[in-house]
């Protein structure tokens, strides 16, 4: 008798605001066997608030090799499951993508439940052009982060990176080294209490954050090389 595989459900969950998921997202994290979850620690503040009750299991960057097979196992015997990260979308920055890329080796079924993103969060608010973006996701902490920069100099588009707040003022200052004094926004907190968007150039972000530390992760944006419009 041939087992019917089990569907590998994407969900994207609140970035900060507990009220920012769908319906449709509680409701598959309700309905599936397990649910694979960056930290499940974390997750489960989430799931207290919607009252889900489902077993979970860790699956992040570190244990990401010994989790897949456990996974894909659970997949191929019927069971569906979900994966979450701590906040926003799977897969965006996070390993998702690799549990996906096996996932679909052996024709499991995946779906995506949409729903929050910090990227996308900051991009519409931010002023900057929406008409094309590069998300270039975190830079390397250490070797080749300037050399990353360089080779995004000339793009004629909005600029999407994440950060530490540990780093940021670091990376202001060498965006502003190899880019420019572009137009440039930073989003941190978002949709938190203490929720801050900075507009200015990226001169003036590094001088208004080397007074004021900052806290919470942070989404930058910085605007097209030969754009002429600063706020």
């Amino acid at each position: 008798m041939t087992v019917e595989t089990g569907t590998l459900f994407i969900v994207s969950t609140p970035i900060g605001n507990l009220g920012d998921i769908t319906f449709r997202a509680v409701e598959t994290l309700q309905s599936v066997s397990l649910v694979a979850a960056e930290d499940t620690r974390h997750s489960k503040k989430l799931f207290s608030h919607y009252k889900i009750h489902k077993p979970m299991i860790s699956y992040y960057e570190h244990n990401k090799f010994t989790r897949i097979p456990i996974i894909i196992d659970q997949l191929l015997n019927g069971n569906d499951i979900a994966v979450i990260s701590d906040a926003g979308t799977p897969g965006i920055s996070d390993p998702a993508y690799k549990l996906i890329r096996v996932a679909i080796k052996e024709n499991i079924t995946i779906e995506s439940i949409p729903g929050v993103s910090a990227s996308l969060a900051a991009l519409i608010s931010s002023g900057l052009p929406t008409d094309r973006f590069i998300f270039e996701g975190f830079l390397p902490p250490k070797k080749g982060r300037k050399s990353r920069i360089s080779n995004i100099k000339d793009e004629k588009a909005t600029i999407i990176l994440y950060e530490s707040p540990k780093r940021l003022k670091r990376t202001l200052k060498d965006l502003l080294e190899i880019l420019g004094d572009r137009p440039a926004v930073v989003s941190r907190e978002l949709t938190k209490l203490h929720e801050e968007i900075k507009r200015g150039t990226l001169s003036e972000l590094l001088s208004y954050f080397t007074a004021k530390t900052p806290r919470g992760e942070c989404v930058i944006l910085i605007g097209k090389y030969d754009q002429n419009v600063y706020f």
